[in-house]
């Protein structure tokens, strides 16, 4: 069985690309906190390059952003290549399988200080209630 979880924070924004065929392509690092038995130990992190595809690439793309944390379901993934000048290059790399939000809803707020959630609220009211259902 092949399979990872984890959950760290962005390094930078994600970078999409095309393949040559046309798939899209979401390339992140995530940055995943080591955990230690003793709590004087100083903290240090694993960095994880992240490969995602398709329609997940681009709800990454659209999505995350550089110090969001975010949890990844996927599997481990060798690849090698030849460059330009034939050298020969290899990378062990996640591949994405799910993706989903993992800051807490303190950490969800936008840098101006206003809530992403009520930014896009713009021009919607609260229904009334008198209590009553219709059915």
């Amino acid at each position: 069985m092949n399979k990872v979880f984890l959950i760290g924070r962005l390094t930078k924004d994600p970078e999409v690309r095309h393949t040559t065929t046309g798939k899209v392509l979401c390339h992140f690092r995530l940055a995943v906190n080591r955990r230690f038995a003793k709590q004087e130990d100083q903290e240090q992190a694993d960095f994880f390059p992240i490969t995602a595809w398709e329609k997940t690439a681009e709800f990454c793309n659209n999505y995350f952003h550089k110090g969001q944390q975010v949890a990844v379901i996927g599997r481990i993934q060798n690849r090698s290549w030849n460059d330009e000048q034939g050298n020969k290059h290899s990378i062990t790399e996640i591949v994405a399988e799910e993706v989903y939000f993992a800051d807490s809803k303190k950490d969800s707020y936008s840098t101006d200080g206003l809530d992403k959630k009520d930014s896009n609220m713009e021009g919607f009211f609260p229904a009334e209630d008198d209590g009553e259902l219709p059915f």
